[in-house]
Parts: C-alpha cells; sequence; structure tokens
C-alpha cells in the first residue's frame, strides 16, 4: 500500500526539486499542494463534525428516551440523520481516505531514494536547510519542537470548533497534550524532511481552520442580518 501511494508522490516531489532546485523548499511547496488536494476531504470533515454538533441535544433526547430499546434508538437516529441529511461516517471518510496518503508520505519523505529514481535525488536528500546541516537526519530540537507546537495549536482550534462536551471533551483535551508531546519524541527520530512536512502541514491546516472560521461567522452574521 504505502508503494503504491509513495510513488507517485515520489514523481510530484521530484518534478518539483527539478524546477526548484533546494529541497528543502520542494517539501515545503509540495507540502502545500498535497493539503490543496486533500481540502475538500478536509473541509466536508469540518462540515460533518460541526453538523454533528448541532444535533447532539437531539441525538441524546433520543439516546435518553429509548435507553432501553437499542433497536428502536438506532431507528429513530437513523430518521433524525435521514431528516437532517447528515451522513455520520462523512466525519470518519475523509480521514480514512486521508490514511494512505499519510502513510505513503510518511515511506516517501523517510527513504525517498526508494520511490524516486531520479539519481540527483541522492545527494538532494542531504542537502542543508536553514539551521538542519542534512534533511536526511534527525533535528533534535528545532523542527521537532516546532512540529509539536503546530499540531498543540490546531488541535486546540479544532477542539474549540468542535465544541465537544463531557467525555468527549475530556478525551479531546487528553489528546491535546499528548498528541504533541509524542510528535516532539517521533521528531527528533526522524528525518528533518519529514518533521518539516509535518510542520507545515499542521501549519497550513491551523490557517485553514481560521480562515473556514472567519468566513462560517461572516455567513451567520448575514443571515442574522437577513432575519433582522
Amino acid at each position: 500500500m504505502t508503494k503504491i501511494v509513495a510513488v507517485p508522490l515520489g514523481y510530484i516531489l521530484n518534478a518539483l526539486y527539478s524546477f526548484i532546485d533546494n529541497y528543502g523548499i520542494a517539501i515545503i511547496v509540495f507540502t502545500v499542494l498535497i493539503r490543496l488536494i486533500i481540502l475538500p476531504l478536509y473541509a466536508a470533515q469540518l462540515r460533518s463534525t460541526t453538523q454533528m454538533q448541532k444535533m447532539q441535544p437531539k441525538i441524546k433526547e433520543i439516546q435518553t428516551k429509548y435507553a432501553n430499546d437499542s433497536e428502536m434508538m438506532n431507528m429513530k437516529l437513523q430518521e433524525l440523520y435521514k431528516d437532517e441529511k447528515i451522513n455520520p461516517a462523512m466525519g470518519c471518510l475523509p480521514l480514512l481516505i486521508q490514511l494512505p496518503i499519510i502513510w505513503g508520505l510518511f515511506g516517501l519523505l523517510r527513504n525517498p531514494m526508494e520511490y524516486i529514481s531520479n539519481p540527483d535525488m541522492v545527494l538532494a536528500v542531504h542537502e542543508n536547510f536553514l539551521w538542519v546541516n542534512d534533511l536526511s537526519q534527525p533535528d533534535l530540537w528545532v523542527l521537532p519542537i516546532l512540529a509539536g507546537v503546530s499540531t498543540f495549536i490546531s488541535m486546540k482550534i479544532t477542539q474549540s470548533s468542535a465544541g465537544a462536551a463531557g467525555a468527549a471533551a475530556g478525551s479531546m483535551k487528553a489528546m491535546q497534550y499528548f498528541m504533541p508531546i509524542m510528535i516532539v519524541w517521533m521528531g527528533r527520530t526522524l528525518p528533518a524532511g519529514l518533521c518539516l512536512y509535518w510542520v507545515i502541514s499542521y501549519l497550513f491546516q491551523v490557517v485553514q481552520t481560521k480562515i473556514t472560521q472567519m468566513i462560517k461567522k461572516n455567513g451567520e452574521k448575514k443571515a442574522k442580518k437577513k432575519k433582522a
């Protein structure tokens, strides 16, 4: 599975490097390009999460009313989803689709020469970038910390927009602190090029989420003005 995804991604990275002639910048452009490609999936996931959150009071009402009749509960929930035109699976489907891409990127950026036949890339993967002397080797502190911070900010923004409550909120808050720590620890053992991808990817997601929130707020304001 990794090879099936990594090989075409390798063609893209190779083409970008051939044009840009800087491996670090090529990874940054590559990251932005991949994020733009999966943007519709992320937008669908965000819409589904927002819709499900709005439906929580009705969902809880049904769960409470039919707590002793799981068959009836499921039937009523399906009716609710149908009436509101919501597909609960859309919250997970984009993530499932993204997983092969993530694994392919992991394999590509960890062992680029395994998926790219261009001999020029043999030297390219060892290029220096900013303070990093060799992008094929781990950067012990700066990039891993940046990766952890960007992950924390992204998860915090996502959690606030989702507005989870109760046990779900507790789980999300725990992950909000656990994940960045794990990313920092992992980042210190991974090639700096892969860590650079992670930093840019999550910074892109932060900006993307903020823009989405601004558009949503402006839409709500306009809707209120029309009603008034």
